[in-house]
């Protein structure tokens, strides 16, 4: 399992680039269509105003930044721990498969119930994650302890 837990890895890194091609190119066809003039880009409230069109992309962007980042601390963790298990491996390909939906939600259904009850269960499904290898060290510490003990 040890090498499994790096797929939904890869898939997770492969969104995060998916969603940032998406951003460029809403972004580029946007100034296509409307080229930016000095005034669009004199504050960043004005640059937000003139990227609003493709504000879905960028958020999603920014949230992939949030929440993931403790999935990618905890792979490593389950690596080096050797705690990445079948059920850690399952609940990662959960999470990613979440994450994408709710990108997809975010970016092109835009309905906001939907989203948020997606990026709940993600959330879900990362804190049992956590949990679970917390668990799983509580048992390593166990079976170490005596080792330790004087």
């Amino acid at each position: 399992m040890f090498i499994a837990i790096l797929w939904p890895t890869f898939a997770m890194v492969a969104l995060i680039h998916a969603v940032w091609f998406v951003l460029y190119v809403q972004r580029f066809a946007l100034m296509k269509r409307q080229p930016p003039t000095a005034e669009n880009f004199a504050s960043g409230d004005a640059a937000k105003r003139y990227f609003q069109p493709a504000e879905m992309p960028a958020n999603n962007f920014v949230n992939l930044f949030e929440m993931p980042v403790l999935f990618f601390a905890l792979v490593p963790l389950l690596m080096f721990t050797n705690q990445a298990s079948a059920a850690q491996v399952a609940l990662a390909w959960a999470f990613v498969a979440l994450r994408a939906l709710h990108s997809f939600i975010q970016i092109v259904v835009q309905k906001i119930p939907p989203r948020f009850l997606i990026y709940l269960a993600s959330c879900v499904v990362l804190s049992a994650m956590w949990i679970g290898f917390f668990v799983d060290m509580l048992g390593v510490a166990k079976t170490l302890a005596p080792l330790t003990a004087p």
